[in-house]
């Protein structure tokens, strides 16, 4: 370990964030500049004519997965580092737990009591162009930071969902649209600050807090709250991409081409599969209306002519809508169109060495128009840049894995155990071929296995010994 880290304390004077041990919660108010509402205040009363209007407790906790229920006994609407320090050390006074959320694409965990903090106004973004960077707060979304980098010709290593947030993404490594170029999004993180559990703020760089910088980048939960990063943006203006979509009814055929496709492809493509029953909806071409469809989604950082020729073997399949073309990076999320409107949701996600046919087909069309679930499956075809971890490593695992194969169900909360269930069913053909889970394509409730397959040993015996150091009493939920 690297002993005791540098701390910083921020602009308020020595101590006047540290809240005082009086046992009432609203105590902490005095020391935020931001909101604090407790589980216990009433909502505000509606007329008789009026729709039931939601507290403003609720409405704090409020984020885009509604498949779970988040009962903390306080949370707080974090404004900056100090209101984060104020909140993590009024929980350390009470031995209670601290859970983040940012956009709440992802879940802070099982949430009945403690605090949960909040972070969605802590949203700057500033981009230096010079140094082909970008610092971002705690609730920064990628659409932000797209569109504050792509007038610069530079381009941020984000996913497929532009309204998610920046840094939990980040934090669980990241498999972006142009993955296979650049790697996982946190082998390009600069650095971090960090609200430990001791409620003091850390710089966290390599050469400062190496444990924790290590740590956090890939091992994202049990180590504090992250309220702002640096990271590296890629030149990056235009790329060759969109979609190719097929009848469900020929997967093994485009499957097993997508196979040998990705076999010694070039790096500066990275690509996916998705199957879905798509609605019958006048918004949709009238090819895919109503169908269950594969969609192969491309993102090319080379010239158009070449994602033509690379593409060729895609085509004389003959889909039944071709959307690629050349495009502004800014475009970029319309690759994917992943939908924006909050909803239930429970998902997860195996690590594949190879991709073998007749167990990733049974996946799919149990996935399809039979299923008890609406259920959208993705097969990521990973390797390139990705297996080659950064200097000094980091704490992403798995990086042998040749694809990623991820299941998402829509799932009210009293149902996301059928779903779990479901999904556990799917994975069991896979197992022969199965090298361990992604940490970002865990939604909703997960159990300790899963966890624990997020890292090979090696890794999880250091992030034990990391988590000791920085939060001995578990402050931090894992």
């Amino acid at each position: 370990m690297s002993g005791n880290p540098q701390t910083t304390g921020g602009t308020t004077p020595e101590g006047a964030d540290r809240p005082d041990d009086t046992g009432d919660p609203h105590a902490l108010a005095r020391w935020v500049r931001g909101p604090v509402h407790t589980a216990d205040a009433p909502g505000e009363a509606a007329g008789a004519s009026e729709e039931p209007r939601v507290s403003p407790y609720a409405a704090e906790l409020a984020g885009y997965q509604l498949g779970l229920t988040l009962r903390p006994d306080v949370v707080v609407g974090a404004l900056d580092a100090a209101d984060v320090r104020a909140a993590v050390r009024y929980a350390a006074a009470r031995s209670l737990p601290v859970r983040v959320q940012a956009t709440g694409h992802g879940t802070p965990g099982p949430c009945g009591g403690g605090v949960l903090v909040s972070t969605r106004r802590m949203n700057d973004v500033h981009v230096d162009p010079e140094a082909r960077t970008a610092r971002v707060g705690a609730g920064a979304r990628w659409e932000q930071l797209i569109e504050a980098a792509t007038p610069h010709g530079l381009a941020p290593l984000n996913g497929s969902a532009p309204h998610s947030g920046v840094i939990g993404y980040t934090l669980g490594g990241g498999v972006g649209l142009l993955a296979r170029t650049f790697g996982y999004t946190a082998d390009h993180v600069r650095s971090l600050d960090v609200v430990t559990a001791d409620g003091e703020s850390r710089h966290v760089t390599a050469a400062d807090e190496p444990d924790l910088f290590w740590a956090l980048r890939g091992g994202r939960d049990g180590l504090g709250v992250v309220t702002g990063m640096e990271i590296d943006l890629v030149p990056v203006a235009r790329i060759y991409g969109g979609s190719l979509m097929f009848d469900a009814g020929r997967a093994k055929e485009v499957l097993t081409v997508y196979r040998d496709w990705t076999a010694g492809l070039t790096e500066r493509l990275t690509s996916s599969v998705m199957a879905i029953v798509l609605p019958d909806v006048p918004a949709l071409p009238e090819p895919l209306r109503g169908r269950h469809v594969l969609g192969v989604r491309i993102a090319f950082t080379g010239s158009a002519a070449e994602g033509e020729r690379l593409v060729a073997p895609l085509r004389e399949l003959g889909p039944l809508t071709d959307q690629l073309a050349d495009m502004p990076y800014e475009r970029s999320p319309a690759i994917h169109s992943d939908p924006t409107e909050p909803h239930a949701y429970t998902g997860s996600n195996v690590l594949l060495r190879e991709l073998d046919v007749p167990s990733v087909l049974e996946y799919v069309e149990r996935g399809g128009p039979a299923a008890e679930f609406f259920t959208v499956v993705q097969l990521q075809h990973l390797g390139g840049a990705l297996a080659r971890p950064p200097r000094g490593g980091n704490a992403v695992g798995h990086r042998d894995a040749a694809y990623a194969l991820s299941v998402l169900s829509v799932a009210e909360e009293e149902r996301e155990g059928e779903a779990r269930a479901f999904h556990r069913e799917l994975e069991g053909p896979l197992a022969r071929w199965t090298v361990g889970r992604f940490v970002n394509f865990q939604f909703g409730v997960t159990e300790e296995s899963e966890r624990r397959d997020r890292h090979e040993p090696a890794i999880r015996r250091r992030l034990a010994d990391v988590r000791a150091a920085y939060d001995p009493d578990g402050r931090f939920p894992s």
